[in-house]
């Protein structure tokens, strides 16, 4: 396994290098202190299993760099470790596609649940309070026309706190395959061909997963799974046939 490591401090970097080399043998570490160095690690070896990626980089902004890794790299699972836990970055970087967000402030138990649950295909958000005041924020203005408009509403009901557990919400299997890769990020033409369905029935599927989640959007449906998955048995509880 590889693993590469965008940060710009050397403390951080060291700490967390040693963290996910805690995680088992055979796991290869490569830090880079800046955007341009993660893109030349990038460019000279493409095959990396994972990336953590700082939003704060002297070179580069976070935000930016993350959408250029899911352009060029979609299949690269990326991890924001960030010195922000504002409820409107985590949303954001799930928006753009991150499978996780990390406080740095969290503990390295933290971290390495963290880590275990995007490795097994999950997605990890830290708790978090989902209301997020009234209008939409600075951080906002970035995301998805369909999360902006569900986020003052849905996101900030006590409800949305109280999914139910994946098991109990009555998904028909191919309404499960259908969130697995929306928990990948995946757009309807792509979930479309990975399944080998219409379009049409695809958008019909995402409908009935967001009703049955509660939700009104892509990022809260990734949102509410997460949470769901940490309060109750992990990942291994729920395994979707795609791969």
């Amino acid at each position: 396994m590889k693993v590469l490591l965008i940060d710009d401090h050397p403390l951080i970097l060291s700490a967390l290098k040693s963290v996910i080399q805690g995680l088992g043998e055979n796991i290869a570490v490569v830090s880079a202190s800046s955007g341009r160095t993660a893109r030349e690690q990038l460019a000279a070896d493409p095959e990396f299993d994972l990336a953590l990626l700082d939003l704060q980089l002297g070179d580069a902004d976070g935000f930016d760099l993350l959408a250029e890794l899911r352009q060029v790299y979609p299949a690269l699972p990326v991890v924001v470790i960030s010195a922000s836990d504002r409820t409107s970055d985590v949303i954001r970087a799930i928006d753009m596609g991150a499978m996780g967000f990390v406080p740095k402030r969290s503990s390295n138990e933290t971290l390495v649940d963290a880590l275990k649950q995007v490795m097994s295909g999950g997605v990890y958000v830290p708790p978090m309070s989902m209301g997020l005041g009234e209008g939409p924020t600075p951080t906002q203005a970035g995301l998805h026309p369909e999360t902006r408009a569900g986020i003052g509403y849905t996101a900030s009901r006590e409800d949305f706190q109280r999914t139910p557990d994946l098991a109990s919400i009555g998904l028909t299997p191919r309404q499960t395959d259908v969130l697995a890769l929306l928990l990948k990020g995946q757009p309807n033409k792509l979930i479309a061909r990975e399944l080998n369905l219409s379009v049409e029935t695809v958008k019909d599927h995402v409908a009935a997963v967001l009703r049955a989640l509660g939700v009104s959007s892509r990022t809260q449906a990734v949102l509410a799974v997460s949470q769901m998955l940490q309060r109750h048995s992990g990942f291994s509880a729920w395994r979707p046939s795609v791969r």
